[in-house]
């Protein structure tokens, strides 16, 4: 058996109320449990096509033909006024996540808004921004969310000592290679379980097709490291749906098991680490990164 974590990262209206049912089947048809993080507040996604002026996002755009990956109501939301709340209009939706015995956790208040501003936001600013999604996602479920998971894995020292304000179960916050908890200025932070796998939009049109992509993962999995593979509601919920289905099931053939990130913390023994910030192939913009560095001592927050 190999253990794959399986996260899913729900950014948009769309991905919530018609991505995140069809993963629901999915992964109960298939006998599997996962991680959500859900954006529960505006839909601002729309507002990423300003960003068309960088030509690395423009080529993106481009390469993962990303109005027919996310639809155009995506593409336009939020940007001639604000959008839609996706909490307010899809707490159902959350609800049956987890009723269905997944992990619910919080991906932000408004996606686009950290994705674009957390690197210059201060400790207050940011336990602000993470209190509205948090209690705005607490109210829907009833109970507290496990764990945040943040948006383009863009975390800074400042957003994890606001993240110590609530009580957060584990945090997957950054992009790495084991289970760890982060040192920053104010001390030991709570456990985050990385992102190790690529994800769709990073490899496809760069380096393989979507036809080859499936089996160019799974080779990519491993039984000797730690393997945890985030998704999108938008992508392998909806345009993506089939191929990830194959995927499941030559996954499944290769005798590899998928469960929620929380389990990883469970069966790990967390050893000290480091988040610096750094770029990857594939994505656009800095990214959190655990740091193989055993002498960094600080979170590095240049770019």
């Amino acid at each position: 058996m190999i253990p794959v974590g399986l996260r899913v990262d729900v950014d948009t209206l769309r991905g919530t109320r018609i991505g995140v049912p069809r993963l629901l089947d999915l992964l109960a048809h298939e006998g599997i449990h996962a991680s959500f993080f859900f954006s529960v507040g505006p839909d601002n996604m729309g507002r990423h096509l300003r960003r068309l002026a960088n030509p690395f996002f423009a080529l993106k755009m481009v390469r993962t033909r990303a109005a027919s990956l996310y639809g155009w109501d995506i593409l336009f939301k939020g940007i001639l006024w604000p959008g839609p709340l996706i909490g307010k209009r899809c707490a159902a939706v959350i609800r049956d996540t987890d009723g269905a015995g997944h992990e619910v956790g919080l991906h932000a208040w408004d996606h686009h808004g950290w994705q674009c501003r957390a690197s210059g936001w201060d400790e207050d600013h940011a336990a602000a921004a993470i209190a509205r999604g948090f209690e705005t996602l607490g109210d829907i479920l009833g109970h507290p969310p496990v764990a945040a998971a943040a948006p383009a894995w863009r975390v800074t020292g400042d957003i994890l000592a606001a993240r110590e304000r609530f009580g957060f179960r584990y945090l997957s916050d950054c992009r790495g290679y084991s289970v760890f908890r982060p040192r920053f200025s104010g001390g030991e932070a709570t456990v985050q379980v990385p992102t190790t796998l690529p994800a769709y939009d990073e490899v496809v049109g760069r380096i393989i097709t979507p036809g080859r992509y499936n089996a160019w993962l799974l080779d990519k999995i491993r039984p000797d490291r730690l393997n945890v593979l985030t998704v999108h509601a938008e992508a392998e919920g909806i345009a993506c749906a089939d191929l990830f289905v194959d995927f499941l099931h030559r996954a499944r053939d290769r005798g590899i098991v998928f469960f929620p990130l929380g389990e990883f913390v469970e069966r790990a023994v967390p050893e000290a680490g480091m988040i610096k910030t750094g770029r990857m192939a594939g994505r656009a913009g800095w990214v959190a990164i655990q740091a193989k560095n055993p002498n960094v001592n600080r979170m590095d927050t240049e770019r």
